[in-house]
């Protein structure tokens, strides 16, 4: 099963919720954990684990070759990203904004516009027992992260069966790299604050994965800091809250060291095996949906 750890907003606890998921079910099963938040990715601050691959990313661009283009125009037309322009005798191409879809190289006439390969990010594998922890970053000034997330996401496929449970740390929001990182999910575990910050961004978050056709509970973190605007919110809306973590200052000093919290913090291991308990009631089914083990309902 693949699950994305997501949020309407940054700074919900994403983080802290993947690594200490990803960590707790290792201890029984093998465990893929992948860091997608690849403009400033920090799972790897709470993961101790060895190196074993890293590969540099590229995502192709096209090129202009002045020699065989007769101007038609037809590469400005075609894209639908104002990545090509024609001005005058000239085509200019926009790296910042190709989204790679080989449309204007495609549909070239004269083949004028190759596609030529720019490097984009890195990708690390570590391994610690049964956790496999993927982590990608983009380099300085790259603009497209969801190219990068993408092939994040193939390399997990690739490289880990079925059998292992896949845990995507998604970005924040509810923006186009969000997408990426949860279209092929099978379950989405929305994280939130009881705010009414944290509702607004959580409502957003619902709405987008709901157009999604995506399975989806809420973990509500900092449980206590504010009201319950979030718990009646999710109750209205027949919404799953599967776990909440207390707002503790024991929890904050344990984070700000880098270490993870449920070895030594009841509530959170409380939480994460809450949650690890509601993903196993459920198979996932050939369609894609999620079926309870106890009352036979699809999600």
């Amino acid at each position: 099963m693949k699950i994305a750890i997501a949020s309407g907003k940054g700074g919900t606890g994403k983080t802290t919720l993947s690594t200490n998921l990803a960590s707790y079910i290792a201890e029984s099963r093998e465990c893929a954990l992948s860091d997608l938040d690849v403009e400033e990715p920090n799972s790897g601050l709470f993961i101790k684990a060895e190196l074993i691959h890293e590969e540099d990313k590229f995502k192709k661009i096209p090129e202009w070759e002045k020699s065989r283009c007769e101007l038609c125009g037809n590469c400005q037309t075609v894209c639908n990203f104002n990545a090509v322009l024609k001005l005058g005798k000239m085509i200019m191409v926009f790296p910042e904004l190709c989204h790679g879809c080989y449309a204007c190289s495609e549909l070239c006439p004269t083949g004028s516009l190759p596609m030529k390969q720019k490097k984009m990010g890195e990708l690390k594998a570590y391994k610690s027992g049964n956790l496999n922890f993927i982590e990608s970053r983009l380099i300085i000034g790259e603009e497209q992260a969801v190219p990068l997330i993408k092939q994040t996401i193939d390399y997990v496929d690739e490289h880990f069966s079925d059998e292992v449970i896949k845990i995507f740390d998604s970005p924040p929001g509810t923006s186009c790299p969000v997408i990426e990182a949860t279209r092929d999910a099978d379950f989405v575990i929305l994280v939130t604050e009881p705010t009414p910050f944290g509702l607004h961004d959580l409502k957003l978050a619902v709405e987008t994965v709901k157009q999604m056709g995506k399975p989806f509970a809420v973990v509500i973190n900092r449980h206590g800091i504010g009201n319950d605007c979030v718990e009646l919110y999710c109750k209205e809306d027949n919404i799953d809250i599967i776990a909440s973590i207390p707002n503790d200052r024991l929890i904050a000093e344990t984070y700000s060291r880098g270490d993870l919290l449920y070895p030594t913090i009841p509530s959170v291991k409380d939480a994460v095996r809450s949650i690890s308990t509601y993903i196993d009631n459920f198979d996932l089914l050939d369609n894609g949906s999620l079926k309870s083990k106890k009352t036979g309902q699809i999600k």
